[in-house]
């Protein structure tokens, strides 16, 4: 692994607990392996491009790293429904690109989470480089596309690791909202990490009390890393 910077942000507003300050820790790489960033997953780490980050918070310990055990997961009623209901969604695995159409979609989806939750819309002109914050890294990303027919209904980033794959960010129509497209791009994670042979599906950080990372809780068993290193059951 090749460092370039490693720095604290000074304390701000939290963005996923709004009563919360927050402080994050960030280490600029040149290079990084796959194995190498497995580790770094296991200390609490995620990756934003060629940079790593961790919460580094004085007062709060919510952003808790969750992972999914592959082998073992079980889905649920509303799981099931979800998988019936993507029977004609077809997944296409890519080299990471940006078009026009893929520009649409991260706007509507956005605009969208802008109406439902209140996120900053986007400004238009600089979408392409906030996509390439996301594809351009030290490690190569997996584009997943979704398609029912020809219409494009989601985009996921993934990072596959040596035991698993570490899901980066996703963006769909919201005119697809009733396909659950963020539960079915995590069930279709489960399935090729299965077939695959790997062990672990990485979801980042579940924030309780966040309705934007919540979710990530819905999947049985799942595996929470606590200060210590250790991964123990994730219990609701």
């Amino acid at each position: 692994m090749l460092t370039i910077q490693r720095f604290l942000t000074k304390p701000h507003r939290c963005s996923y607990l709004d009563d919360q300050i927050a402080r994050t820790e960030y280490e600029m790489v040149a290079q990084i392996t796959a194995q190498e960033y497995q580790e770094r997953l296991n200390e609490g780490w995620r990756k934003f491009g060629g940079a790593l980050f961790r919460p580094q918070c004085t007062a709060c310990s919510a952003c808790q790293s969750i992972r999914i055990l592959v082998d073992q997961f079980k889905p649920n009623r509303n799981q099931r429904r979800v998988t019936k209901a993507n029977a004609k969604t077809e997944l296409k695995i890519a080299v990471p690109s940006i078009t026009r159409e893929k520009i649409d979609l991260y706007v509507r989806h956005h605009d969208h989470h802008a109406v439902q939750k209140g996120w900053r819309r986007p400004n238009r002109f600089t979408v392409p480089m906030s996509m390439a914050q996301f594809i351009q890294a030290p490690i190569p990303v997996q584009e997943w596309q979704f398609y029912e027919g020809e219409k494009l209904l989601a985009i996921a980033y993934i990072d596959q690791i040596p035991d698993g794959f570490s899901g980066i960010y996703f963006y769909f129509d919201p005119d697809a909202r009733e396909l659950s497209p963020g539960t079915w791009i995590i069930l279709s994670m489960l399935e090729r990490a299965k077939s695959l042979g790997l062990k672990y599906v990485y979801l980042g950080y579940y924030v309780k009390n966040c309705r934007s990372m919540e979710y990530k809780g819905n999947f049985d068993p799942s595996e929470i890393l606590r200060t210590d290193g250790a991964w123990i059951p994730f219990l609701p």
